[in-house]
């Protein structure tokens, strides 16, 4: 169960002095909400240009973005590595709530409702020792030794997932590299491979993650037949179930097995003796899976479309794998040999970083960018915004992995997973994904983009191409320049393509 308290009283008397534009005519600060969420990158790159790099979401504050508070003061956006230094340290001073939200509930619930508790928890709703303390017990499952150890499992189940495609047909990227994803995370997180049968707990769980992403949802959270809420209770109460019986079988068991979870439920704290209870296991079993999951997926097909763009790009990498790969794919002491692949992974999560934004609510009185913020300010640190400044990136919105070869930037310049103490443990899995599934799938098929759908941005949590990205699957033929050009949609605001 999360740890996170309410703003007191202590607020009703601070004046919000945050600039910002005006509420919406008509339905007042819920309009300021709504356009945020339609297109979070867009509004807040324009309230920037506007304001400047903080800005209030509306002039008197009132907006309630994430947190589940019943009052919240309002919402702050900024950008830039000072302002996000400052609205991250000390730890002490900021606290971030569940995955869930607004839908995290503050009070006692009922039997149905109660899989909320600790649904999405995970290390987002726990803070100060309670978060130290959980993040330590988990850090060995992170390690890098037992990270390298499912390098094997990352080969296998990629190789798998696309020997289904063929050379001559057109696939949606993301819908493929969604399901690859998911399969691997399922693997590593609780040692069962999904495949492709549309069961087990993995499967549960990406549905729920997908009804709890619809507006509606959050908008109208009421327990009535049509409602997706009530569908979305359904699923994470059918989650819950299945994921206590796999625990419990792990523990009677005594389970040695490699995934996560059983790593998870083996953690004692040396000092203490104390280990997770099932609930905590269970609100981070959750939140591992929503965080290594989609971003992956999503940096996947960003980058397979950032190279289909750059045909000089494309034919130095492959250039580079052949020599060191030989279309085999790649072992452990072969990934260190790819440089520039990394470059090329680095620059894609540069340009579309997969999660665009962090965010922190302050639990006391604090100065940001000259200005007194109340107790529960929402602050959002823009990710994007700060990786296209072009005091930091020369040619921000050009794709330059070369770029790579003479900066250097520090943990607040350069963000993709994070920064500080709540740098995301999963990091050097992810790079590691990455890189396998990358190398392999790229010599296996050249894809090249179609240009029948509009490529923009959607999402809140994540940045995503909301009518996917469709690939013509050819052999490995090094006709780099077909499909070049005529991309269409506001990813040309993100990023300079070929006319």
């Amino acid at each position: 169960m999360a740890n996170i308290k309410p703003p007191t009283d202590t607020n009703t008397e601070m004046a919000w002095t945050v600039p910002g534009p005006k509420s919406t005519p008509i339905v007042g600060t819920t309009g300021n909400t709504f356009r945020f969420t339609q297109d979070p990158i867009g509004y807040s790159n324009q309230l920037f240009q506007d304001y400047g790099p903080m800005v209030s979401l509306c002039e008197q504050g009132g907006t309630n973005l994430f947190t589940p508070f019943e009052k919240c003061p309002g919402t702050v956006i900024v950008h830039g590595p000072d302002l996000i230094r400052q609205a991250r340290t000390p730890h002490s001073q900021w606290n971030l709530t569940p995955l869930s939200m607004t839908l995290y509930p503050m009070e006692a619930v009922s039997n149905r409702k109660q899989p909320l508790k600790h649904f999405l928890v995970g290390l987002w709703g726990v803070n100060g020792d309670d978060h130290r303390l959980q993040r330590r017990l988990m850090m060995p499952a992170f390690h890098t030794r037992h990270i390298q150890s499912y390098w094997q499992d990352m080969v296998n189940i990629t190789q798998s997932s696309l020997s289904h495609l063929r050379p001559g047909t057109t696939v949606n990227l993301v819908e493929e590299t969604r399901l690859l994803a998911m399969r691997i995370v399922t693997k590593t997180l609780f040692g069962e491979d999904s495949g492709k049968a549309g069961q087990g707990v993995g499967h549960l769980l990406e549905q729920a993650l997908a009804v709890l992403s619809q507006p509606l949802t959050t908008l109208m959270p009421y327990d009535i037949g049509g409602l997706p809420y009530r569908r979305f209770l359904n699923l994470i109460a059918c989650f819950d179930r299945e994921m206590r019986g796999i625990i419990s079988a792990k523990r009677a068991r005594q389970s040695k097995d490699n995934d996560v979870l059983s790593m998870l439920i083996q953690a004692r704290d040396e000092e203490t003796g104390i280990s997770l209870s099932e609930t905590e296991l269970l609100g981070h079993v959750g939140s591992l899976f929503a965080a290594g999951h989609e971003t992956t997926s999503l940096a996947l097909g960003w980058t397979v479309l950032l190279l289909s763009q750059h045909p000089d790009i494309a034919a130095d990498l492959m250039d580079e794998l052949g020599a060191v790969l030989q279309g085999d794919p790649p072992r452990l002491d072969q990934l260190d040999q790819l440089p520039l692949l990394e470059r090329v992974i680095k620059e894609s999560l540069r340009l579309i970083p997969p999660a665009p934004f962090t965010w922190r609510y302050n639990n006391q009185i604090v100065d940001l960018g000259g200005y007194s913020l109340p107790v529960g300010t929402e602050v959002y640190c823009s990710i994007y915004a700060t990786h296209h400044m072009p005091d930091l990136y020369e040619n921000p919105n050009c794709f330059d992995p070369s770029r790579w070869e003479r900066i250097n930037p520090d943990m607040w310049e350069y963000m993709p997973f994070s920064a500080g103490s709540r740098l995301c443990m999963g990091a050097a899995f992810a790079m590691m994904e990455l890189k396998i599934v990358l190398s392999i799938m790229l010599q296996t098929f050249r894809m090249e983009f179609v240009p029948s759908v509009s490529v923009d941005r959607y999402g809140i949590i994540t940045i995503a191409p909301k009518n996917g990205l469709p690939m013509h699957l050819h052999y490995p033929d090094r006709n780099f320049t077909a499909g070049v050009g005529g991309v269409k949609g506001n990813i040309r605001e993100m990023v300079q393509l070929p006319v």
